[in-house]
C-alpha cells in the first residue's frame, strides 16, 4: 500500500516506525504497508516515510520480506537489530508510533536505543488511512466474502439432527479453507436454539434437535482480509413465531442497507432498521449497532451505530446486520458485508438472506 495515505493524516511525523512484537502483540500495519501474505514477522519492524518502505527482519523471516520487493535489512542478533534502528533514525527528530500495538516493554527497549527522538501516536492516522480501501484490499475482501458465502451454502447440505454446535462451527471452518480460506477470521459462532439469543455466544456440545433455530455467524480470512456473515436457519419447519421473527429482521437490513451511501451519516442507517424493530413486538430487543468497519480487523472501525457519528466514504467496506433477541426463545440475525459507493452499496456476500428451512 502507498505510505503517503498515513502521513496525509500524520504530517507532523517526518518518519514512522512500527514495531512487532510476538504473536500476541502484532501489529497488522506492518502487513497493511507491506502486502506480505506469509510469516509471522515476530520482532520485526518497519522503517516508512512518505517516499519509502524499509523492512528491517531476522533471517527467519527474509525470504518472505524479499518477496515483497521493498528493501529488506536482515539482522541475526539483538545488537545488531538496535544498530539498524539507530542508523534509520539517524537524522530524524520526530517519528511516529502506532501506540495502539505497541507494548510498553517495546516501548522502553526504544527509548533506550535511540533516547533522542520525540516520539509521536500516529495510531489515529493509520486507523483513518486504513478505513478507505484500495483496490487491492477490496479484491481481497471480495474473496474472503464470495469463499464466506459459498462455504455456508456446503455447510447447510451437510448438517445433521444430532450434531453438536462444535461439530457444526468445524464443519464451516473446514468449507472455508476447502474453497481457499488461510483459516477463519474469528472464532465462529453456532447456536442452537435458545442460545441463539446471545449474540456472542459461544458453540458447546449442545446436540440439534428438529425445528431448532441455529445462529451461525461466521467468516473467512483470505490474504489477510476478512468477511463476516451472519444467517440463521430453523432446522426443520419453522414456527409463526421464527417466522415472524426472520421477517422483521430481515426488512430491518432492508431498510438499513437503503440508507448506506457515500457522505451519509452511520448512525442514520442504524436508525432505519432501529425504527422496523421498534415498530415491531419485538421493540428493544436490538441490542448491539447495526454494523461494523471491515477489512485485516473484523472489527476495523465503528460504522453504523446509533451512538457514533460517523461519515461513509466510498470504498469504505461495513457490515450491516440487525438482529432481534428474546431471552429463552431464541433469536434471528442477518448480517451481510457491503462497500459504500457513491450510489449506494455493493453487495458483496451472495448467500441467500431468505429463511432456509433445513430438512
Amino acid at each position: 500500500m502507498d505510505p503517503k495515505r498515513i502521513f496525509d493524516y500524520a504530517r507532523e511525523a517526518e518518519a514512522i516506525l512500527i514495531l512487532q512484537g510476538n504473536e500476541n502483540s502484532v501489529d497488522k500495519t506492518f502487513f497493511y504497508l507491506t502486502g506480505v501474505d506469509g510469516g509471522l514477522f515476530e520482532g520485526s519492524a518497519l522503517f516508512v516515510t512518505p517516499e519509502e518502505v524499509k523492512i528491517l527482519t531476522s533471517s527467519l523471516e527474509e525470504e518472505s520480506a524479499r518477496r515483497t520487493g521493498l528493501e529488506v535489512l536482515v539482522y541475526n542478533r539483538k545488537s545488531e537489530y538496535e544498530k539498524y534502528i539507530k542508523e534509520l533514525l539517524n537524522g530524524y527528530s520526530t517519528v511516529g508510533l502506532n501506540y495502539s500495538s505497541l507494548t510498553l516493554d517495546r516501548y522502553k527497549d526504544l527509548l533506550r536505543v535511540v533516547p533522542d527522538k520525540e516520539f509521536l501516536d500516529v495510531s489515529v492516522s493509520i486507523s483513518e488511512a486504513r478505513k478507505i480501501k484500495t483496490k487491492e484490499e477490496l479484491d481481497r475482501i471480495r474473496e474472503a466474502a464470495r469463499i464466506g458465502s459459498e462455504a455456508i451454502g456446503t455447510t447447510v447440505g451437510k448438517i445433521r439432527e444430532g450434531m453438536t454446535e462444535s461439530e457444526v462451527a468445524s464443519l464451516v471452518a473446514y468449507e472455508m479453507m476447502n474453497l481457499g480460506a488461510s483459516e477463519p477470521s474469528f472464532s465462529t459462532i453456532v447456536a442452537f436454539g435458545d442460545n441463539s439469543s446471545m449474540p456472542h455466544y459461544s458453540p458447546g456440545n449442545r446436540k440439534l434437535k428438529r425445528n431448532d433455530t441455529v445462529l451461525i455467524d461466521f467468516g473467512a480470512r483470505y490474504k489477510r482480509y476478512c468477511s463476516d456473515i451472519t444467517r440463521t436457519f430453523v432446522f426443520g419447519r419453522a414456527d409463526q413465531e421464527q417466522k415472524e421473527m426472520y421477517e422483521t429482521v430481515y426488512e430491518a437490513q432492508r431498510k438499513g442497507m437503503e440508507a448506506v451511501r457515500a457522505n451519509r451519516n452511520g448512525k442514520d442507517a442504524d436508525l432505519a432498521a432501529r425504527e422496523v424493530i421498534d415498530h415491531s413486538k419485538y421493540k428493544g430487543r436490538f441490542i448491539h449497532s447495526l454494523g461494523h468497519g471491515l477489512g485485516m480487523d473484523v472489527h476495523d472501525h465503528p460504522a453504523l451505530s446509533p451512538n457514533y457519528d460517523f461519515n461513509l466514504k466510498a470504498n469504505m467496506v461495513v457490515t450491516v446486520e440487525p438482529g432481534v433477541y428474546v431471552p429463552k426463545k431464541g433469536g434471528v440475525r442477518i448480517e451481510d458485508d457491503v462497500i459504500v459507493t457513491e450510489e449506494g452499496y455493493d453487495l458483496i456476500t451472495t448467500a441467500t438472506r431468505d429463511l432456509v428451512e433445513i430438512s
